[in-house]
């Protein structure tokens, strides 16, 4: 199979050599030219000549549409092929075209990091990544400018968010801050990639102390390339709940649904990813979504009695931002070795967070009991902190008796708390400077809406 070389005219395609001489290269075309095939049944297709897919078919020709979205095209089929566009490459400039916001606007920060919503597609890979700046991020939405003055940008990193660590964490609240302490700014806007969303969302509703503004966690599922690209929808759903000063506090705003017509206002700590690949993969956890914005008009309206908190935009937030590492967390499944709770205390770690089946239940009986495991690791000095990967619901240290020895061995029950969020708040509780004993006692206690005293039965699967 013939391959392109260095990206200049008259390379090669990463089409197999009978295709490229045929269609391609007597004409000067290369991947990333805008593309006319005339078909053997006297139509034409047009559109943006992509590398070939390694795994694909090798006679399948890819191009992108004027939609976003890529059609497939046998060779056999294709008669002729014209540059529909002489002399011009397509996708090298990313556009960046921001109207000046009207006067009296109110003031919102942007901080991107990265993800989807920063991408772009490479026209010689076929794949999109993460190249955006803050202002090419807002040119996706050029619509915003009716609602808010966002000339507030800073962009500390640009990561995948699987790449997302705690150091990540600690510039972005860092930075954050910052802005929401900035003259005039009522409210930030954080871009960020979907797969760990839910972490940083959780991580800044612990960070962001004495919080009297809104901040917005924004993603999206599908790329800017895309005709069901969801960004510019979800910034602009952010930006409407910020500016109607709908409450202070840490959200997650995405689709609610797979159409463009509102989007959900999920608590910080109480919000998961639940779907692969869904623009509504977004969903709140024992815990209703605060409000619903609606698209494209951004009226904000309640989804629950929860009434938030005011907005004081006198209000300065502090930050503590520091989380420590030695933190881990360990699904329980069957025939799981307890040796992994010991590896981890011989390599000094502070505490644990155990995904535990049902209520919170690990291994407790025969040779793969979890519970003697569990009982030398808080001897060592370990918080362990039991939650359940079922996610809605509570753990509960009395129902069974396994769950009475889990306690007895020393274990503490995280209540509601979804285990990713314990995760992130052991860790942070450790950066803060707090021992052991303290960690353990704030552990258990609600300190950024993570934990409810009492659940609802409507509560689930909201």
């Amino acid at each position: 199979m013939a391959q392109r070389k260095n990206g200049g005219a008259g390379d090669e395609t990463s089409y197999p050599a009978e295709v490229d001489s045929r269609l391609f290269s007597a004409e000067g075309i290369r991947e990333g030219n805008l593309v006319r095939l005339a078909l053997s049944d006297g139509s034409e297709r047009e559109g943006i000549l992509m590398p070939r897919i390694a795994a694909g078919e090798q006679d399948m020709i890819i191009l992108k549409l004027a939609t976003g979205y890529n059609l497939t095209v046998a060779a056999g089929a294709v008669s002729s092929a014209k540059k529909a566009c002489e002399g011009v490459e397509i996708g090298k400039v990313i556009p960046v075209s921001i109207p000046r916001p009207a006067g009296g606007l109110p003031k919102i920060g942007l901080v991107a990091t990265g993800g989807t919503i920063g991408t772009h597609v490479d026209y010689f890979t076929g794949g999109v990544y993460m190249c955006r700046t803050p202002e090419e991020v807002l040119a996706t939405v050029p619509e915003i400018s009716r609602v808010a003055d966002i000339s507030e940008v800073s962009s500390p990193f640009t990561i995948a968010s699987e790449d997302m660590n705690f150091g990540n964490y600690s510039v972005l609240a860092k930075e954050v801050g910052r802005l929401l302490n900035s003259p005039g700014v009522q409210g930030v806007i954080a871009t960020h990639g979907t797969d760990t969303l839910h972490f940083t969302s959780a991580a800044l509703s612990f960070a962001l102390q004495g919080l009297t503004k809104p901040v917005c966690l924004v993603g999206a599922q599908r790329s800017p390339d895309r005709g069901s690209f969801d960004g510019s929808m979800n910034l602009l759903c952010a930006a409407n709940f910020i500016a109607k000063r709908a409450s202070a506090g840490v959200f997650l705003v995405m689709h609610a649904t797979t159409s463009d017509d509102y989007c959900l206002a999920h608590w910080g700590a109480k919000v998961r990813k639940m779907h692969t690949s869904r623009r509504d993969a977004f969903r709140s956890v024992n815990r209703r979504p605060f409000a619903r914005i609606s698209y494209p008009d951004g009226e904000v309206s309640p989804a629950s009695e929860d009434r938030g908190v005011q907005v004081d935009l006198s209000g300065k937030v502090s930050v503590r931002a520091d989380f420590d590492p030695k933190v881990a967390m360990v699904k329980a499944v069957p025939n799981a070795d307890p040796q992994i709770i010991d590896f981890y205390v011989s390599k000094g770690y502070k505490g644990l967070v155990l995904e535990g089946t049902g209520l919170g239940h690990v291994p407790s009986s025969g040779d793969l009991s979890w519970i003697p495991a569990v009982k030398r690791a808080v001897d060592a000095g370990l918080v362990v902190v039991s939650t359940s990967q079922t996610l809605w619901g509570a753990t509960h240290p009395y129902v069974y008796r396994n769950l009475r020895l889990l306690g007895e061995a020393g274990a503490v029950f995280g209540k509601d708390m979804l285990p990713e969020v314990a995760y992130v708040k052991l860790a942070w509780l450790f950066g803060c400077g707090h021992g052991a004993d303290r960690a353990r006692e704030l552990v258990q206690k609600n300190l950024a809406g993570e934990i409810n005293e009492k659940l609802s039965a409507d509560d689930f699967l909201v």
